[in-house]
């Protein structure tokens, strides 16, 4: 075209004006699609150690295993909703310490991109794995360790790479069949003598059926989270992550490592709605430091090995499936997360408990303890070996309206449920045993009873006003994602 020396027309300029105009808008609406597409990927990593014997976690005696009934896995989730990328990984193990989980979400965050602030760990608390961290006289497993480390961080690694479009949603589900409180008032005369020769006012685990039974002293929570991954056209399930406030099943061979109802759940559930070999099923712990799967009031008959955990788990699938068949999914939801660190107190003998700890040990000799009396005696030097604060990391996720917190203790239901009903966001629940491990977690009441899970040992040994600290922690930090 020659050359024009004349100015531009008026057409000329309402033509270049519309063009670039709709070049705006569409690289606009080009990048808010790409900003809009929500992915999700999900992988089951197996945890099973390698090689046996291993120390097997659960009990106050040491213990060991030859051999696993079933595959331990860490059953990682990654979504990314196009500017915010958060990880779960849900690990078949007792309870894992920080230290692991933090050099796993750093292995995992150099890979992915995700940050390590965005990635939560826990363990199902299955009481037949690999002893991962100091309990009562369990020896830790510390050749697994790294095994454990390299593995979590693998999974994670593994569902980025599987990163897909999907869409997302979630329900309750509701199942009381099995969860039952474990912390009862007994009759006047039942003998409440606790490890260190005081009184409590209640006892754990109490003889089922037992006619010294008056009630529980605390609530339970029967709801079945189910959040529901799927492609965009709803035609392949990819991962789904439940939540119930169960402690564990039980039932296993002594010599035998399993993922108890956890792992039978997610296979049990995936049969359920015809899922393909990739999905990825995980059932997560709530609240249930206070949590039994036995009906104390009226008894129960002893199952065979294996029994209760496939009933138990079919039982909670069902559940599961009702609430997965009511589902409304979304294509797209905005990410959130908020994570801080806070300190906490330790307890700790007094010079007289000290002293009363030394001279049991002391008539102990070379033996190996018996008896809670003597147990708690080693508990109590142990500690005394602990500092005086420790610190905590706690989280809160936001996927949509729902709220996810995580908890590094084995928390009581009351404290899950007040954190649901008080949470800014319409639907949430609490993941324990999450980025480390620090004991039980009772509230300030519950410690007034007493009872197995206020014993001070290196499975309760957070100050008494711990609880309401952690609680009002993550209904802030639900406050703090909640925010638009």
């Amino acid at each position: 075209m020659k050359p024009s020396s004349s100015p531009p027309s008026f057409f000329f300029w309402c033509n270049l004006t519309i063009t670039l105009t709709f070049a705006f808008l569409g690289t606009s609406l080009i990048a808010q699609d790409k900003a809009q597409t929500f992915r999700a990927g999900a992988y089951a990593m197996d945890i099973t150690p390698q090689n046996f014997p291993v120390s097997s976690a659960g009990s106050m005696a040491h213990r060991t295993a030859d051999s696993a009934h079933d595959p331990l896995n860490a059953r990682c989730i990654v979504l990314d909703d196009g500017k915010t990328k958060i990880a779960f990984a849900i690990c078949d193990s007792c309870m894992i310490p920080r230290e692991v989980y933090d050099a796993a979400k750093e292995i995992a965050s150099k890979a992915t991109g995700i940050p390590v602030s965005n990635i939560l760990c826990s363990a199902t608390h299955t009481h037949t794995a690999v002893t991962a961290g100091p309990t009562f006289r369990s020896l830790v497993q510390e050749d697994y360790l790294p095994y454990l480390t390299q593995r979590i961080a693998e999974g994670i690694i593994k569902a980025n790479e599987r990163l897909e479009a999907a869409r997302i949603g979630w329900a309750v589900g509701n199942n009381p069949n099995h969860v039952f409180n474990r912390r009862w008032f007994m009759r006047k005369g039942f003998d409440l003598t606790n490890p260190f020769d005081q009184q409590d006012k209640v006892r754990m685990n109490p003889p089922a059926g037992g006619k010294e039974l008056v009630k529980p002293a605390g609530p339970v929570d029967p709801d079945v989270m189910v959040v529901s991954i799927q492609s965009p056209d709803g035609k392949k399930p990819i991962a789904m992550l439940s939540n119930y406030s169960l402690h564990y099943c039980g039932g296993v061979p002594g010599k035998q490592l399993s993922a108890d109802y956890f792992g039978e759940f997610a296979k049990q559930f995936g049969e359920l709605i015809g899922a393909g070999p990739e999905f990825v099923g995980i059932m997560s712990n709530g609240t249930s430091g206070d949590i039994n799967n036995v009906n104390f009031f009226e008894g129960r008959v002893r199952e065979k090995p294996f029994e209760q955990i496939r009933y138990v788990a079919g039982d909670v699938a069902k559940s599961a499936k009702i609430a997965y068949d009511r589902i409304e999914y979304h294509d797209w939801v905005p990410l959130k997360v908020a994570e801080t660190e806070i300190e906490l107190g330790v307890r700790k003998a007094d010079k007289a408990g000290l002293a009363r700890a030394k001279k049991i040990v002391a008539a102990v000799g070379g033996k190996a303890p018996r008896g809670k009396q003597e147990i708690y005696a080693f508990e109590t030097l142990d500690m005394a070996k602990y500092p005086d604060t420790v610190k905590v990391k706690l989280q809160a996720i936001r996927i949509g309206e729902l709220g996810i917190v995580s908890s590094p203790c084995e928390t009581f239901v009351e404290t899950g449920l007040a954190i649901k009903k008080q949470s800014p966001l319409r639907t949430t629940f609490v993941i324990e045993l999450a980025n480390g491990y620090n004991g039980y977690l009772p509230t300030p009441e519950q410690h007034d009873l007493g009872g197995y899970e206020t014993w001070r040992a290196k499975s309760s040994y957070l100050s008494t006003d711990s609880e309401p600290k952690i609680r009002a922690t993550l209904l802030k930090l639900l406050g703090d994602v909640a925010k638009d």
